[in-house]
């Protein structure tokens, strides 16, 4: 059985989280405490020298770390991961987007919001947020004219931008101005298979 170290409070554990449940797959899940440092143990270094998670454990004992890559082991196969080389190639795109663009900025506060961090960071908290509102300006321009991200249809993509989005006014952003990220929000919370970002 496949093994997931993961921590609840983090969307991108939550992304391998969603997409297991979604494909149906059983998974052995190991919670670990990010605030507490037990993704710094040695145990969990020698499975992942980058000490964070998700990680991943396949039955024959190997590992596979970050988010975005996991799913795109798990969705192989399936529709959420298109065959077609210029489709696999766009949900790709905004993966990467998701990792470059919108994870570091988003998420990043959403961290440090929970924390008590934003608190001794203002000026960074403010660039940050400006730069997180860039990325769900470009969202929103994309779905204009799509109802997902790639393929014409929901893909790991939908699954990498969802994780953070939807929580993020735990970060302080306001969603108001954003109708159309606010109704594919919707669209991905309707998936067969959906579960909150709370459940294991």
């Amino acid at each position: 059985m496949l093994r997931l170290y993961d921590h609840l409070f983090s969307g991108n554990g939550y992304k391998v989280r969603l997409l297991l449940h979604q494909l149906g797959i059983p998974c052995e899940r190991i919670g670990l405490d990010i605030e507490k440092g037990e993704t710094r143990t040695p145990d969990f270094l020698a499975l992942n020298p980058n000490g964070r998670i998700p990680l991943l454990v396949l039955a024959d004992g190997s590992t596979l770390a970050e988010s975005n890559a996991i799913q795109c082991y798990l969705a192989e196969g399936t529709p959420l991961l298109p065959d077609e080389r210029l489709a696999r190639a766009r949900v790709l795109q905004w993966m990467f987007f998701e990792q470059y663009s919108h994870e570091p900025y988003v998420a990043v506060v959403r961290h440090w919001v929970h924390t008590g961090e934003a608190e001794r960071r203002p000026e960074e908290v403010t660039t940050r947020r400006a730069r997180g509102h860039d990325a769900l300006r470009v969202m929103e321009r994309h779905l204009g004219a799509n109802d997902w991200f790639a393929a014409d249809r929901y893909t790991v993509a939908d699954i990498a931008l969802y994780a953070y989005t939807h929580v993020a006014d735990e970060g302080g952003f306001d969603l108001a101005p954003y109708p159309r990220v606010r109704n594919w929000l919707g669209r991905v919370r309707a998936q067969p298979g959906h579960i909150p970002i709370t459940r294991g």
